[in-house]
């Protein structure tokens, strides 16, 4: 353990990250029976590149010699620190490397941020490390997954609430008005419903081809907005009232078509998502991740994140 350097990551490491994240991932699905993941790491090498870019002295390796063993990545957004990803090569494990990542990003003391992470019910080491943290999992989040096979179980937008394409509102060039006011609207939803903004989030869902609407009501007051993607992947989605989640939902599942399957992050809480998706057709898949935190911050009966490693 004394022989390991913790320092931050460099763009260049982001492949050998990516792959160390499927290396561990792997090494207990293996154990589980289950389905491993593929070689195919795109996706998780872009939400590397993401989280380098937005909180580069939070995305740190573990190096024994010219090894890389380990790394751990977190985001700040406002005050809210949370940990997105931590992996350890499993030849590597159970000698604390772990424990030296996260206290090498962990915020100050005296800062007063709320700590928070998810990670899966099946790693109770882990769940165990990030509770002395005092992290300690509060929540299931499920993947819940499948095809569209009853739609007419959907439940419509109220009347008099439209769906506005983020593209329509956000028309002209970057930093117009149209831009500012799609960011101000956004921001003030999720100032209410996950405690602080992240635009940098939101910009990354949209490079990563995410269609985005906002949701007004009839005298035109945003009550929420929602994510989807033709790649199937749903969220984050925000409404103002529970009883909007089902509608919002059924509306993302219609407008935008998916190449295959479709999912979505779903906190337990959102008993309204879970029933509007179940009955649509689709199922709990895998185990649940754990939501875990040392202090409140979000309402997630009316907030479905964007994933385990980012909220």
């Amino acid at each position: 353990m004394s022989s390991i350097d913790i320092r931050p990551a460099t763009v260049t490491e982001i492949p050998t990250c990516a792959e160390i994240w499927r290396e561990s991932i792997n090494h207990y699905m293996i154990r589980l029976n289950q389905p491993l993941i593929p070689d195919e790491l795109g996706r998780i090498i872009r939400l590397h590149h993401h989280l380098v870019a937005t909180d580069p002295e939070r995305f740190v390796v573990a190096v024994a010699g010219d090894r890389i063993v380990g790394f751990a990545a977190a985001v700040m957004r406002e005050h809210l620190w949370f940990l997105s990803m931590c992996f350890v090569r499993p030849a590597d494990q159970a000698h604390g490397v772990g424990r030296r990542l996260v206290e090498a990003i962990l915020p100050p003391v005296d800062a007063g941020a709320i700590l928070a992470t998810a990670t899966d019910s099946v790693q109770p080491i882990s769940n165990g490390l990030y509770s002395r943290f005092g992290i300690v999992p509060r929540l299931p989040l499920f993947s819940v997954a499948g095809y569209l096979t009853n739609p007419e179980t959907l439940p419509d937008l109220p009347a008099g609430m439209v769906a506005v394409p983020f593209e329509a509102i956000a028309a002209g060039p970057p930093g117009g008005a149209g831009h500012r006011e799609l960011a101000a609207t956004v921001g003030a939803l999720d100032r209410e419903l996950l405690g602080v903004e992240h635009p940098q989030d939101h910009r990354f869902l949209r490079l990563e081809g995410r269609h985005g609407y906002l949701y007004r009501d009839a005298i035109g007051v945003s009550q929420g907005y929602g994510y989807a993607w033709e790649t199937g992947r749903m969220g984050p989605v925000a409404v103002r009232h529970e009883a909007l989640m089902g509608p919002v939902l059924g509306h993302l599942l219609r407008v935008v078509p998916a190449r295959g399957a479709q999912a979505i992050w779903v906190p337990g809480a959102a008993g309204s998502a879970i029933g509007t998706l179940l009955r649509a057709g689709f199922r709990f898949e895998d185990f649940p991740v754990l939501l875990g935190w040392d202090r409140p911050f979000a309402d997630f009966e009316r907030y479905l994140p964007i994933s385990p490693g980012l909220l």
